[in-house]
């Protein structure tokens, strides 16, 4: 998914059938599990607290569907991994604008 044609935006629905509209922000491939990671569409962009969410893609036939991730040492490993590639990239970011800096 790329953002130079903006953003992914995706609209899932829960078991009790309530709709969330979630913006793409990354996906990871850890040992074979595909995950990604998205935050709610309609948060405020100057909130430091973004709630991110993690979910799993699942392959059922030719189905992809996402689902949560229960067990806690999987999500919290997950969810680490997201927050240290997000937290790179914002750094990646800051240093884009940086002309003093050489090229590695």
């Amino acid at each position: 998914m790329s953002g130079s044609y903006g953003n992914d935006f995706i609209t899932i629905t829960d078991d009790d059938g309530n709709t969330y509209e979630l913006e793409h922000l990354d996906t990871v491939n850890v040992s074979g599990e595909l995950y990604m990671a998205f935050v709610p569409a309609d948060m405020d962009e100057d909130d430091d607290d973004y709630g991110l969410v993690v979910l799993k893609v699942v392959t059922q036939g030719t189905e992809e569907s996402f689902v949560s991730i229960d067990d806690d040492d999987e999500l919290n490993t997950i969810y680490e991994l997201f927050v240290e590639r997000l937290s790179d990239d914002d750094e990646d970011d800051d240093d884009y604008f940086d002309f003093d800096e050489e090229e590695e």
